[in-house]
């Protein structure tokens, strides 16, 4: 199972959101003015996510 790391320190939240945008299995939200994980056991470990954030601040672990 992968776990989602999200530093909310570089995570711009409402300002970007891409990564709830991306998002296919609706693991990463965009709640108010940040973005929350839900359901993390649903993650595809697409790391699309990751991949889309201008702040790096999605990582992906493996457990």
């Amino acid at each position: 199972m992968v776990k989602i790391l999200l530093d909310y320190e570089k995570c711009d939240g409402a300002d970007c959101g891409e990564c709830a945008d991306v998002c296919s299995m609706e693991v990463l939200v965009l709640e108010g003015d940040k973005i929350e994980i839900k359901c993390q056991e649903k993650c595809s470990s697409c790391e699309v996510c990751a991949d889309v954030c201008p702040n790096d601040a999605i990582k992906l672990e493996n457990s």
